[in-house]
């Protein structure tokens, strides 16, 4: 298992002043950190890979698309920008030398249409998804495919909702991401969940109900780490946690108030809480 801390702690756009959380990320021990996808220059991107490399530290990726990008859309121009930024978002991961590019990008993020998802939808996302996969194939990179929960969004919204999404894609490059935040919130059972999905999880979000420091929330870590342990997952592990760092992310996320103390004691004791919970034989 490897483990890794999303940066969207301190930013949606990694910049140079955030560089320097690259080394002390490592000397906590984390294996490598996730990047949020930003508009930026290609050698933007290298500069961070090389600032990666100087750490030790590899990398996954997350990226959105939107109401111009939607894969869901009945517009078959949109749906086409959904292609290419998805393929955009392989490119960019490939420049960073990560390995899986992760996300919600089934759908926009908290696009509503006052009911629930139709089987167009269905065909035509799967249809955007299977050719984001080709190129992912090509370019030796998974893609995670995140569900989220109902208040963000109406499409996929639990583990076997994505499992069945993911049939219909039908590509091996194109995983579930599995993120406790959003099954705490929807899934009755999360053992059964992560039991029925097995294999098909390729990416793992570690998330308190309430985004702040790991277990100090209502997920069910004891069950959620047996599960997943059960099933052979032995990928990575990444810390998802948000701040009011942004105040225009934090507000598209619903983060009102901070719940831990800073950062650094976030994912210091994150880090602490995983590796004490993975290694232990009760779990």
């Amino acid at each position: 298992m490897k483990l890794g801390m999303n940066l969207l702690l301190w930013t949606t756009a990694v910049r140079d002043e955030h560089l320097p959380l690259f080394s002390r990320l490592k000397e906590t021990g984390f294996d490598g950190v996730e990047v949020p996808l930003a508009e930026a220059s290609d050698a933007h991107y290298r500069k961070i890979r090389k600032e990666l490399d100087a750490a030790g530290l590899a990398c996954t990726t997350v990226v959105l698309v939107h109401a111009d990008s939607n894969p869901i859309s009945p517009d078959a121009g949109v749906r086409r920008a959904a292609v290419e930024r998805l393929k955009w978002a392989v490119d960019r991961t490939e420049l960073l030398g990560g390995e899986v590019v992760c996300g919600p990008f089934h759908s926009a993020y908290k696009i509503f249409t006052g009911r629930g998802p139709t089987e167009d939808e269905k065909k035509w996302g799967a249809d955007v998804l299977r050719e984001a996969g080709v190129a992912a194939a090509q370019a030796k990179i998974r893609m995670a495919v995140e569900f989220l929960n109902r208040f963000e969004c109406y499409f996929l919204n639990t583990t076997a909702d994505t499992c069945d999404h993911l049939r219909r894609v039908d590509h091996p490059s194109v995983e579930l991401l599995y993120d406790t935040h959003h099954a705490n919130i929807e899934e009755r059972d999360v053992a059964a969940a992560i039991a029925g999905a097995g294999r098909t999880i390729g990416h793992v979000h570690v998330s308190e109900s309430h985004r702040g420091t790991l277990g100090e929330g209502q997920v069910r870590w004891p069950e959620t780490f047996r599960a997943l342990k059960k099933i052979g997952y032995d990928r990575w592990l990444v810390i998802e946690a948000f701040s009011r760092l942004q105040p225009d992310f934090a507000a598209a996320v619903h983060i009102w108030r901070d719940c831990f103390t800073s950062p650094e004691q976030l994912y210091r004791d994150g880090h602490r809480f995983i590796r004490e919970r993975w290694t232990d034989p009760t779990m």
